[in-house]
């Protein structure tokens, strides 16, 4: 690890640092370590891009609206286009991961319209997919996950967009994911003898491995889905509302 002193050339070693926090998902020392760099640099450049370093932790340590103010600082100031797309889809995620997915929808319609010839542009299509299904806008939902196929039929979004597309029109929890059916099977007995309407979904990931993916419920409020996840992370389960 590089240590930091006062100056722009230790502010710009820093950054493969910060870099290297991120891809070991130790977002509480890369924020750190960006905040160290907005702190002592000068360097328009290096400052931007520990903006985004900044803001890319606080958004996955959960800190929503300060990952906001750093996408908006990055998006304000970077001349570059692929720095402004990831902070704009930043900006996109923040709103979608606190639940405003009104907002979310937004943010991803603006990007787009910005950057019409986005090097991720399957991912924005994604982003928008993901906050009209919240939103129960199954149709446009829909035709943004068409749009990924027929598009970029081989980005890594492509087979996310078939497993959505695949989803039907209600929300359920999901509550495990397995490649062993038997342990799927284990944890839908366990779910059915605490009164909980549960059962598998088989699905096949882009690498053809089966997952066998345990559920909970099918209701048709995204309000009724929440309490019904409120209610199994009480008991325990790791949950996550579909689709």
């Amino acid at each position: 690890m590089l240590a930091l002193a006062a100056g722009p050339r230790d502010a710009f070693a820093a950054l493969p640092d910060i870099e290297a926090a991120v891809m070991d998902k130790n977002y509480t020392q890369a924020r750190s370590l960006a905040a160290k760099v907005l702190q002592e640099s000068t360097n328009s450049k290096e400052r931007t891009e520990a903006e985004y370093y900044l803001g890319l932790s606080q958004l996955r340590l959960g800190e929503y609206a300060q990952a906001r103010k750093a996408f908006q600082v990055v998006m304000a100031a970077s001349s570059i286009p692929e720095l402004y797309d990831k902070a704009g889809l930043g900006m996109v995620e923040s709103y979608y991961m606190a639940g405003f997915y009104k907002d979310a929808r937004k943010a991803g319609e603006a990007l787009l319209r910005k950057s019409p010839d986005s090097q991720s542009k399957s991912l924005i299509y994604l982003k928008l997919a993901r906050a009209h299904l919240k939103l129960m806008q199954w149709q446009k939902a829909k035709e943004y996950l068409l749009k990924i196929l027929a598009e970029f039929p081989q980005s890594f979004e492509a087979p996310i967009a078939k497993g959505l597309l695949e989803e039907k029109e209600y929300f359920t929890v999901q509550v495990g994911s397995f490649l062993n059916q038997d342990k799927a099977v284990r944890l839908t007995e366990e779910l059915t003898a605490k009164d909980q309407y549960a059962y598998i979904v088989e699905t096949v990931s882009a690498d053809g491995r089966k997952f066998y993916r345990v559920r909970v419920g099918q209701v048709t409020s995204l309000g009724d889905a929440q309490a019904l996840q409120t209610t199994l992370s009480r008991e325990g389960y790791p949950t996550l509302i579909y689709p």
